[in-house]
């Protein structure tokens, strides 16, 4: 690698570990910037997955009291089903081919900025439209898995195993709708899918060998410096004025995907 595109990749990683850390987008700017140095889109997308993952088990890790409370066998469930979900989402996007991917990659940036720009009102409407009985870990059913969960729970994983931008926003949305009540609950059940999602893809991702590993572990540095560094804006900056600099990334990103 050349000092330029060095120097591009350390910015997006930076700049990926701050936004994820502070709103989430981070995506919106690796996956670009390893794209225009050269990285082919499966091979980048796959990358940016990689470059990215550290920073999910930082957050895990901060909402591990919540993570205990749960009911410790719809956990497990929960997780084998977001690990084969990451699996097949990643296999499915080794298969697809790279002129096929390259031409959805526009619909998939523009999905996931719509995601991320809808997310507080997809959210609210999420948490207005849930059951009218909360899960108590406590209650004898609390461990029940039920079909309907299952199910969506993987679809929304193989999302992610294929393409990870709003994986997040989908995941909150999702658990608010199957009735979850409190919000750190569906942050630690995201944070802990996100995680689990992310190593089994990255893992079939490093396998398939679709990961170009100098870019990768120079990407996972700055990310990680992102996310420290970004924990501490995130107590001075207005979260508006992020959100509006990640969706405005998501669509210049998404016009210039759409136009080459």
């Amino acid at each position: 690698m050349d000092t330029l595109s060095l120097a591009l990749l350390a910015v997006a990683a930076l700049g990926a570990g701050v936004l994820n850390a502070m709103a989430g987008g981070g995506s919106f700017l690796t996956f670009p910037a390893l794209v225009a140095t050269g990285v082919p889109p499966i091979v980048a997308n796959a990358t940016s997955a990689m470059a990215v993952a550290p920073g999910y088990l930082g957050s895990t890790l901060g909402f591990r009291d919540e993570i205990a409370a749960q009911p410790r066998r719809r956990l497990w469930l929960e997780m084998a089903i977001v690990a084969l979900g990451g699996v097949l989402g990643a296999l499915l996007l080794l298969v697809t081919p790279s002129h096929v991917f390259s031409g959805i990659v526009p619909w998939l940036l523009g999905f996931a900025t719509l995601l991320f720009a809808l997310g507080p009102r997809l959210t609210a409407w999420a948490r207005g439209h849930q059951p009218g009985h909360p899960t108590d870990p406590s209650t004898p059913d609390a461990g029940h898995l039920s079909p309907w969960r299952a199910v969506v729970i993987l679809l929304v994983a193989t999302y992610g195993g294929y393409f990870n931008g709003g994986l997040g926003i989908l995941l909150m949305a999702v658990y608010l709708l199957l009735g979850e009540t409190q919000l750190n609950t569906v942050n630690a059940l995201k944070n802990l899918n996100s995680l689990v999602l992310s190593v089994l893809s990255v893992v079939a991702f490093a396998v398939a060998g679709a990961i170009v590993w100098p870019q990768a572990l120079w990407m996972m540095v700055w990310a990680t410096l992102g996310g420290w560094a970004g924990a501490r804006l995130a107590k001075r900056l207005p979260m508006a004025w992020v959100r509006a600099i990640v969706i405005v990334t998501g669509v210049v990103m998404t016009l210039l995907f759409a136009l080459k």
